[in-house]
């Protein structure tokens, strides 16, 4: 045989065990192509945020006193429940009692000099209306000069009363500012609560607290605790989702308990130095389960769809023009653009591309390409809560 005849029938047999490579080889690779599947379904999607929170009282005040004094009597201590408007302690103030006397005295003395002058003005009135009579029936019986004098006379006991009446109010009002301030000596409760601190006890000297500078020490602190702020900062990022009412979750780890609320109020302001917004949650709390101090976790949320088409985040491409890989029922895997909505930390919302039922690829896409037949492997996806 010519040995180019011999080179042309190794050529061939070369090529058909080359073909016959490739084909089997690509047979295998298709079989072995399996996919991570996960079939598209409507379920509810939530939004949400977990915050950490602390308890506050709902109003808490440091009771000082407006006058220095002794104190006479304190009767309450640490963990006593007060009502509205309680005399809670006396304080002892000598200088004020002596003051007090005093203007009483005063007092009393301008009453009587009103007295006095009441009956000159009366007698002065009495002569100059005398005189007057006279003076018009028998014009030259009484002297120009007389008459003049009476009438000097009757204007300055009317002007003496006058002052008289003005110093009796005076000293009424110096009386009644001694009494306020002895009134201050007694302290009581702006609204109901409990003591949460005392600081004195009878017989200490109490210095007055009368301006938010003077560093003095207060008697008691007051806290309204059947009801208290549940307050917790909310990141920039949610703020603008933040409304009254808003419902929430709140966890309290110390009782193991779980209740619902809703956003009582909010600042409506970003601290620059945190960069969140303060908000409260109101919690009643009657029976004094919860305690200022105590520390929860607040599930806010801040979106809801109801109903909607969900696929789980992994199936769904990042970048501006979102796509998923569907395995359609032919087995054909294709890429299909999508529009996204919802998203929560394993699902994401779908408007538009695909429908309820289509199998979606999860997971890495180097396995699978558009065009390519392969074999779809369901797995279950939880749904959110």
């Amino acid at each position: 045989m010519p040995w180019f005849t011999i080179a042309l029938v190794l050529a061939a047999l070369a090529a058909a065990i080359l073909y016959m490579g490739r084909h089997e080889s690509g047979s295998a690779e298709t079989a072995k192509t399996t996919v991570a599947v996960a079939k598209v379904a409507r379920e509810d999607l939530v939004q949400d945020l977990w915050l950490s929170a602390e308890f506050h009282p709902y109003q808490e005040v440091s009771l000082h006193s407006k006058v220095a004094g002794y104190l006479k009597e304190i009767s309450v201590d640490v963990g006593d429940q007060v009502k509205a408007g309680q005399k809670i302690a006396e304080l002892e103030v000598p200088e004020l009692q002596d003051e007090l006397a005093r203007d009483q005295s005063a007092y009393q003395a301008s009453l009587e000099d009103v007295k006095r002058a009441e009956a000159d003005f009366a007698q002065a009135k009495i002569v100059y209306g005398r005189l007057q009579g006279v003076s018009k029936d028998h014009p030259k019986l009484v002297a120009q000069q007389e008459l003049d004098d009476a009438r000097a006379k009757n204007d300055a006991m009317q002007g003496a009363l006058g002052a008289a009446q003005q110093r009796v109010q005076e000293r009424q009002s110096e009386v009644n500012k001694t009494k306020t301030l002895l009134d201050y000596a007694t302290i009581t409760v702006p609204f109901e609560g409990i003591i949460t601190h005392r600081y004195a006890d009878p017989g200490a000297l109490i210095q007055a607290g009368t301006t938010s500078s003077t560093q003095t020490l207060p008697l008691v602190d007051l806290a309204q605790q059947d009801m208290l702020r549940l307050v917790f900062p909310v990141p920039e990022s949610a703020a603008p989702l933040i409304q009254d009412g808003n419902p929430v979750e709140v966890s309290v780890s110390a009782l193991n308990e779980t209740f619902k609320g809703k956003i009582s109020r909010f600042s409506g302001k970003v601290e620059r130095a945190t960069r969140t917004m303060h908000t409260e949650v109101d919690v009643p709390n009657r029976d004094g389960r919860y305690k200022p101090g105590m520390y929860a976790f607040v599930r806010l949320i801040l979106k809801e769809e109801k109903n909607a088409l969900a696929v789980p985040v992994q199936a769904v491409s990042t970048g501006d023009k979102p796509t998923v890989f569907v395995l359609n029922k032919d087995n054909v895997v294709e890429e299909r653009p999508v529009t996204v909505g919802l998203q929560t930390p394993d699902k994401v919302q779908i408007r538009d591309g695909v429908a309820e039922g289509d199998l979606v690829i999860v997971g890495s896409r180097t396995l699978a390409r558009p065009g390519q037949k392969a074999t779809g492997k369901l797995i279950e996806t939880p749904k959110t809560n």
